[in-house]
């Protein structure tokens, strides 16, 4: 058990678990029918807002280290991506299958008839490459041109949230109907993105170093007086 907290710190532990637990209490909710009238939508829905926050998640490492200087969210992001990945393939197969049972023609049909599906689509077929270019190997490979492909999650986050928007009974407008939760999302969305702004950034990060890391830092003892 020592070994075990030595190898891993409490973030990758509570990552990892907190990763892994809607899955599981999914799995165990369609082992006791505790699915709800709709069980195959109501599996679409959890894993899709599973997908949903953990793709957050990983977008908000990079603002956690700008305003607190915490390094440790920038190994875990990663993780938290290939997290989301998970959740988003799991999402699809529920669709393509137990939904419409890979009947294609009517996949097609009801692809075209809800354009929601369509940005959503769009969105896990661009998250492929990401997913399969996440290793340090890829890293080497692609060189410059890695990060400029990483950084199609600004353009892909955006269309997550509109096909989740999009999905759910109500009208953004007049903020009516099952529209909170979206809502809440795509707020988060929108901040996470304004402090990846340069100037934001950067006038995050003279904040921090002029007002929290002087707090962070041990106070110097101070000298004994001489006698």
């Amino acid at each position: 058990m020592k070994n075990f907290f030595q190898r891993y710190t409490p973030l990758q532990i509570i990552m990892h678990v907190g990763a892994w637990f809607p899955l599981a209490r999914l799995i165990f909710d369609f082992l006791t029918d505790n699915l709800t009238a709709n069980p195959i939508q109501a599996m679409e829905q959890r894993t899709g807002r599973a997908a949903v926050t953990l793709l957050l998640l990983s977008l908000a490492c990079t603002p956690m280290n700008t305003l607190f200087g915490w390094k440790e969210p920038l190994k875990r992001r990663r993780a938290l991506g290939l997290y989301a990945f998970l959740y988003a393939t799991i999402h699809v197969l529920i669709f393509l299958d137990l939904d419409f049972g890979l009947a294609w023609s009517l996949i097609i049909q009801t692809v075209f008839q809800k354009p929601y599906i369509i940005v959503g689509m769009t969105a896990f077929l661009l998250l492929v490459p990401l997913a399969i270019t996440s290793f340090d190997v890829w890293k080497v490979r692609l060189k410059k041109n890695w990060k400029r492909l990483h950084q199609v999650i600004y353009f892909i986050a955006p269309l997550v949230i509109l096909h989740y928007g999009w999905s759910k009974k109500g009208t953004f407008l007049a903020l009516q109907g099952d529209i909170v939760r979206p809502l809440v999302y795509g707020l988060v969305l929108l901040f996470l993105l304004i402090f990846r702004l340069p100037p934001v950034r950067r006038a995050l990060a003279s904040l921090r170093d002029r007002f929290l890391l002087p707090l962070l830092r041990p106070k110097s003892q101070p000298k004994p007086a001489s006698e």
